[in-house]
Formats: C-alpha cells, structure tokens, sequence
C-alpha cells in the first residue's frame, strides 16, 4: 500500500483482552463527546481504476448480482465489474466505514460507556451489552465485524459522534472528502435503505479498511471468544462471512451485509502468494458462490 493510502486512517495497533463487561476505571476511556475527523487529502489515493476492459468475462445462473466490482487491492485495478457506478442500498456493508471512522478516532485501548440508545437496535446483535458499563473499543469492534452486531456499531457511533446522527455526519464528511460520490451515509449500521454506496465506492472503502491493522487483524477471523458480561462466561464471535467460515483459500475479509432492500451482500478478500484481490457484490443471490467463481477466474486471468 502507497502511503498516502496508508495516512488516511492508520493508527498504532495495540490489541488485548476484550471484556464486555468490565466497567473498571481506565486512564484511556473517554466520554461520548462529538469528535473532529482529522484532515484527509481532497481526493481518494484508494479509487479504483475503471477506465480500460474487464479481464475476464463470466456468466451466472440463476442471475448475476445486480451490482459487482473485482480489483487488486494493491493497485485498484478493476478485473471485472457490472454496474459499478449504480448506487444500491448496502445494509451492513455500511459498518466498513463505521470501522474506519471508529479507528481514525480512537485508541486501541479506550473503553465506550454503553448508552441507553445501544439497546434498542433491530437485526443483528451482541445481546449482553449492559447500559453503564464500558466496554473497550477493540470488542465492539470485533462484535461489528465478526458478527454484524447493531447494537456495537451503534454504542461506538455514540462514542465517538455524540449520537447516531452525529456519527453519520463524519461517515458522510470522510465520504466526501475522498471522493466517494454515491456514497451516503444515515446510520453506522445500515439497516435501513437510506444507506447507499457503489461496487466502486465500497471497493475503495475495501482498499483503507484492509490497510487499516486494527481493521485487518479482525476481519480476517472466522471466529473470535472474548469475556462476556456474566462472570466466569464467554463470549463466541462467529463470522458472517461465507469465504471464511468456509475455509476459503486465503481469505482476510471483510464484510457481509443484508436486508430486504439490499439484499445479500458481500465484499470477500483473499491473499494467494503475493497478490491479493478482492470482490465487491451487491444484491447477489449466492454471494459466497459468485465470489469464489469471480475470485478463481481473477486469479487464473487477471
């Protein structure tokens, strides 16, 4: 990665034990106050290239996905793509930017108080966060996603935003300032329609969050046990994504999404030798199928 990539969102990784339950004095915790982004350059290092042709061409049955991109990470040039500019509605592929902000904006180490606004959330959930308690960064992290949990998406965009509204106001001003044109944001879960990217937006997303340690560190685990908020219990943290709970070939990430609107949706990374690709789908019926079939052309042609 080039580093003016780099630059735009990495901070010092320094992970430890998650608890959820834990509401200990910490030096690094700090309140859910409304937070500056720090400045980006105007323009996107992260875009991919969708000038010249695809590498490859692949048919699907029973239909294609409605949307889709496939690219070098490294480089960002595109290998195959349908309808790449066309923005869709998203759902949880939306919390690779919830990531992105969270990890520009805090330290590994700081704990979030969970907010009475944490606990009412709809879809996915880690289900024992407790109003009062703090929780460390790292775990609600891991929570959003492993596990696509709402509820700790939710709890960091009040961290760091003040509120959910709040927190969409700096998705929407990053988004902005990299060049991300049918990109915007409502909420930092996505489960409603109002969330809306591009395969080509969320491809250059794709390229900052897996440049991101604190992001790639995570992404790249099909399951993760932390402490939960009942003494003496776990945790499980199980992944969402197909490729890695498969045992997929090489795969790093990173996120899947879903709701009636969006459909099923998936941005699936996988590293073999040096080279790593990555695939973009939106409103797939089998994602996990279409990226592998995507993914294997990519790599024999690309």
């Amino acid at each position: 990665m080039s580093r003016a990539l780099l630059a735009l969102f990495v901070v010092p990784l320094a992970l430890g034990g998650c608890s959820l339950g834990d509401d200990s004095a910490d030096p690094a915790a700090s309140p859910a106050t409304t937070r500056q982004l720090p400045p980006a350059p105007p323009f996107s290092p992260a875009s991919v290239a969708l000038e010249g042709d695809d590498a490859f061409r692949l048919r699907f049955r029973p239909r294609p996905p409605r949307a889709g991109i496939v690219f070098d990470l490294a480089t960002g040039d595109v290998l195959w793509r349908r309808r790449p500019l066309e923005p869709r509605p998203v759902a949880s592929l939306t919390k690779v930017m919830t990531a992105l902000v969270v990890t520009t904006m805090t330290r590994p180490r700081e704990r979030v108080r969970i907010r009475a606004d944490a606990l009412r959330y709809t879809g996915r959930s880690v289900g024992v966060l407790k109003r009062g308690k703090r929780v460390p960064v790292e775990a609600l992290l891991s929570a959003a996603l492993i596990t696509s949990a709402n509820d700790a998406a939710t709890a960091l965009a009040h961290h760091v935003g003040g509120s959910s509204r709040g927190f969409a106001r700096l998705m929407n001003e990053r988004a902005r300032v990299l060049g991300l044109s049918c990109t915007r944001f409502v909420s930092p879960h996505g489960a409603e329609p109002g969330n809306r990217s591009c395969a080509a937006d969320l491809a250059a997303l794709t390229r900052l969050a897996m440049a991101e340690r604190r992001i790639a560190r995570i992404a790249r685990v099909p399951y993760k046990q932390i402490p939960a908020a009942v003494k003496g219990k776990r945790l499980y943290l199980a992944t969402t994504n197909p490729l890695l709970a498969a045992g997929y070939r090489g795969t790093i990430g990173l996120k899947t999404g879903y709701t009636a609107a969006a459909g099923r949706g998936l941005i699936a990374v996988v590293r073999r030798g040096k080279r790593t690709l990555a695939a973009v789908l939106l409103d797939s019926p089998n994602p996990g199928e279409q990226a592998k079939r995507l993914l294997e052309r990519a790599f024999r042609k690309g």
